[in-house]
This record gives structure tokens, sequence and C-alpha cells, in this order.
């Protein structure tokens, strides 16, 4: 992705989201002696991040899998979508950082438009190798999922069935007919956020926002805005498969730890 790239003469300019807090300290010091980057916020919830994210404005944010208010693959879609905004623009690379190589949270990443999935198990050097290579446009993969996902490994990427959402089920029906953007703005004041805050984020106006809620209620049967976020909520645990970006590639499998996509 040329031009996604933090200008060579200033180091590059991070967040970290994860709910355990001696986790985004050993991350951050391995970024900090590496050289070159600057953590600019950290977060333990997908709420918190929000607002560190928006008021910083970095060059990669790292975020966690699991996160007590909800889950990361959404956040890294909400994020992802809020600096591609025409609005709020700004290079912006999101990486997955994760205890778990599944590969149904690798591929409903990949296609959430991650810049890459990485394990908690990597070695330091190939964390802080892989955070440069994604700010420099590449997607990469941690080695291990690399394997997984190479021709004879043991798994390979794939997108969960829709059936088998189906099958986990949501709080409310309603929720299956809310259209992507819906959806994002119901997540995003099941996270705390105002109409404005949530007009800011998608790079949109406080009155559009206010029509799309308007519909949201409509669809899940409720004019109460506690109702939503309580709705919003119990349908937050179980990652959910992203939309392809438009600008997205043909995957490639490779084994390198900065393998693209």
């Amino acid at each position: 992705m040329e031009g996604n790239a933090p200008e060579p003469s200033r180091d590059i300019r991070v967040v970290i989201v994860d709910d355990h807090a001696l986790l985004r300290a050993g991350t951050a010091q391995i970024l900090r002696q590496a050289g070159g980057f600057e953590v600019v916020g950290e977060a333990g919830d997908s709420a918190e991040a929000t607002r560190v994210f928006l008021d910083q404005r970095p060059d990669a944010v790292i975020v966690d899998i699991r996160l007590p208010d909800g889950n990361g693959i959404d956040l890294a879609r909400r994020l992802i979508d809020a600096c591609s905004s025409p609005k709020a623009a700004w290079p912006c690379r999101v990486l997955v950082l994760s205890a778990y190589d599944d590969p149904d949270y690798v591929s409903a990443a990949m296609e959430a438009g991650v810049a890459g999935y990485l394990l908690k198990t990597m070695p330091a050097a190939d964390l802080v190798q892989a955070v440069r290579a994604a700010c420099l446009g590449s997607t990469v993969l941690d080695p291990a999922v690399s394997r997984q996902l190479a021709p004879g490994g043991s798994t390979r990427l794939r997108t969960p069935p829709e059936r088998e959402r189906a099958e986990a089920g949501t709080a409310n029906p309603g929720l299956a007919l809310l259209t992507e953007r819906e959806r994002a703005v119901a997540d995003l004041v099941a996270q705390g956020l105002q109409n404005k805050e949530v007009a800011q984020f998608l790079g949109i106006s406080t009155r559009t926002v206010e029509g799309h809620l308007s519909r949201i209620f409509e669809k899940v049967g409720t004019r109460s805005r506690t109702a939503l976020v309580r709705i919003a909520m119990s349908d937050s645990a179980q990652p959910r498969p992203g939309f392809q970006h438009e600008n997205d590639t043909a995957t490639r499998h490779g084994s390198g730890d900065s393998s693209k996509l």
C-alpha cells in the first residue's frame, strides 16, 4: 500500500491495545528499546482504544483479539474504516497480536483489512521487524501462522461459513438486518461513544448518525439507547467475519516474517 509509510525522519507512532497491563508494558518496552518507535498511547478495552486512536492518530495500532468489551477484530475493522474515511483519512496500519492461531480468527482478521496477524509467542526482534514492515506497506504473518497456511500445512485460511454464525445465535434477530455501517454505529454506541464522537470516528455528520440510529432502533425493536447498548454488547462476544476491502490483493501464502498476502 504505497504512501502509507510514516515520514522517514520521524519515529513510528504506535498505540497498543491489550486488556493485560503487563503485556502492554512489555510490548511497549520492546518497541522503545528497538528504537525508531514512539508509543503514544495504550488502552485496555475497545472504548478506551477508540478515544486514544482518535486523539493520537497513530501510524500503527497493535490489537489483541480478546477485549473485555468486545473483540479486537471488530475494533480493528472500525479503526481501519476510520483512518480510511475520506473526511478523516490518515495513514495507519492495524496489526493483531494474539495468543490464538485459529485459522478462522486469522481469516476474519485479514478480511477486516488488518496489516498483519502476529502471535504473542514470537521473538521480540520479529515483532519489531513485522511492525516496521507493515508500516512500509507489507502485510505480515507470524511464521507459525504462515506455516499453517502454506501448502501441506495442517490447516488453511478459510472463511467461517455463514451457517456457523447463524447457529451461534444473536441476542436480537434484528441485528442480522443491519447494514455494515449501521452495525458499526451500533458497536460504537455500545462502547459508550456519543453521536458526535461516532460521527467523528466514521467521518460522517452527526445528522447521518442520527438517521442510522433511527433505522437501527426500528430494526432491533427498541427506542432506548440503553437497550441498544445491551443488545449490541451481547452480540460482541465472538469475532465476526469482516468485509473484504476493495483494494485487497489476492492471497499469497508464505513462510517468512513478513509474508505478503
